[in-house]
């Protein structure tokens, strides 16, 4: 139970820092980029995922 708490202190900090660093510019900054850059990888996982799910489909009919 403890390091449930600990843990639960750990996030409620972790966020009031991250809102507090997002109110500067260069916080704003930084969290576009990662925005950005999270976009960017789940497009490339979905794309994978597509790509892989129409060969298996093609394999799978091609029988």
């Amino acid at each position: 139970m403890k390091k449930f708490l600990w843990l639960i202190a750990g996030v409620g900090i972790g966020f009031l820092v991250a809102h507090q660093f997002n109110q500067t510019a260069r916080g704003k900054q930084f969290f576009n980029e990662f925005d950005k850059k999270t976009k960017e990888f789940s497009d490339s996982l979905i794309d994978g995922y597509r790509e892989r799910e129409a060969e298996l489909r093609a394999a799978i009919s091609g029988k």
